[in-house]
This record gives C-alpha cells, structure tokens and sequence, in this order.
C-alpha cells in the first residue's frame, strides 16, 4: 500500500521518521551502492554528508533515493525519489549530497503470510 507525499509534507513526513536514512545510489556497473547516513530534511529539499563512492555514483547518475525505513509494525516506510547534486566540503573524505525530491511515498507493505 502506496500514499503519495506532497513536496510541502515532505519535511513533517522526514521529522516522524528521524533521521537516519538509506542512500541510494548506482555504480557504473549498475549494481545498487547503499549506505546510512543523517539526512536532514529542510522544505522541500533534503542534504547529508556522503563518502567518496556515494559522490561519485550521483554525479554520474543524479537519479537517487532515499529511504527512511519504517520504526515498528504498523509503520511505513518512507521512500524519496530525487535528483543529487554534490557539492565539496573541507574534508576531502566527505561531501555534501542535496537531494531534490521528485517523488515521494509513505508505503506499508504487506503483511508476512
């Protein structure tokens, strides 16, 4: 079970989950690259510090996701769909990501036979 977000519910939708979150991002070979990371949602916009691999996977293909994963049972997961963009930091081990949403759900999934 599906329920759309609202860009303008995003940032309430984020603060209920807390801040951890799935980054995901895709290598040049195609495969999945995950990591967890302290995402702060702030408006319609979302931004974390990344490490090496996790910049370079989304400067090449800007096209990634967040996933914010449910706290208990009766809970849903959050998914964001997005645009990165990469930016430098002082630290030349970690960057920071900014994730424009272009989509985003609430979804529960179902229940284990």
């Amino acid at each position: 079970m599906t329920v759309p977000v609202a860009p303008t519910a995003l940032e309430a939708a984020a603060r209920e989950h807390g801040p951890l979150a799935y980054v995901v991002t895709v290598g040049e070979d195609g495969a999945p690259h995950v990591v967890q990371a302290d995402v702060q949602v702030s408006g319609e916009q979302a931004a974390t510090l990344v490490g090496t691999r996790t910049a370079a996977n989304a400067r090449v293909r800007a096209r990634i996701c967040l996933l914010f994963p449910s706290r208990h049972d009766d809970d849903r997961t959050l998914i964001v769909d997005g645009v990165a963009a990469v930016d430098a930091t002082e630290d030349d081990r970690a960057f920071r990501l900014r994730l424009t949403p272009t989509r985003a759900v609430l979804h529960r999934p179902l229940p284990a036979p």
